[in-house]
């Protein structure tokens, strides 16, 4: 008896893997920019705390109120396309088998056996079948609004977490010194993480985020200087 091939295919993940990638993202960069921004104002350790603390609690509800607006506004467009399709389908039921055959004959199915598999899925389950192939929705893909801001807040949350414990464990001396190297850690991290799950390659994932995480602390560290000088 031959054994049964199980594959394990990243699609799944697409949803709550981007929005828990970009909160972690958004957690380090913007808690640790802010941090650095204050930091190098010369403010004291306390200062610094409440900033960073204010940024995680402002940005962690931000994340979550940005991604559920989003998502459930793909969510609705994704209702509304198939309720059309439903409708379609009750007005004119044979229109609608020859668009999915003609799908099917586009992708390199010959043109009986099209008919053939179109009609074996409108038996079993027609919306299913035009909403799959014919709009692109699909169980897998579908829009999630409250995991994804679940996963954005909480992503978040962890993310700024991080830098907060080096403003806590490091010498007051070297604040911004020492939140920019660990975020970068931090970040490389993430980026090697968020690549590894999601099947990307690693190196690239990895710059990208030290990138533009580097860029923003290095303005905000020049922002908070330039205000400590005036000051």
């Amino acid at each position: 008896m031959a054994a049964k091939h199980s594959e394990r295919h990243r699609t799944g993940r697409i949803g709550w893997l981007r929005a828990s990638v970009l909160g972690a993202n958004d957690g380090i960069v913007s808690t640790a920019s802010l941090i650095v921004g204050v930091a190098a104002a010369n403010a004291v350790r306390g200062d610094v705390l409440i900033a960073g603390v204010a940024g995680l609690v402002a940005g962690a509800m931000s994340m979550a109120a940005g991604e559920y607006v989003s998502v459930s506004s793909q969510a609705d467009t994704e209702r509304a396309e198939l309720a059309r399709e439903r409708k379609e389908l009750e007005d004119d039921g044979e229109f609608e088998l020859e668009e999915l055959v003609s799908i099917y004959v586009a992708r390199g199915v010959e043109s009986a056996l099209a008919k053939q598999v179109a009609q074996q899925l409108m038996n079993h389950n027609a919306l299913a079948a035009h909403a799959r192939d014919e709009l692109g929705i699909s169980d897998t893909m579908s829009a999630r609004p409250v995991q994804a801001a679940l996963a954005s807040a909480a992503s978040f949350a962890v993310g700024a977490v991080m830098p907060l414990m080096t403003v806590l464990l490091v010498p007051e001396t070297i604040l911004a010194l020492a939140v920019t190297g660990t975020s970068l850690i931090f970040l490389a991290l993430l980026g090697i993480l968020a690549a590894w799950v999601g099947g990307a390659p690693i190196i690239k994932s990895t710059i990208r985020v030290t990138f533009w995480g580097a860029l923003a602390m290095g303005l905000t560290a020049l922002v908070g200087s330039l205000f400590g000088t005036t000051l």
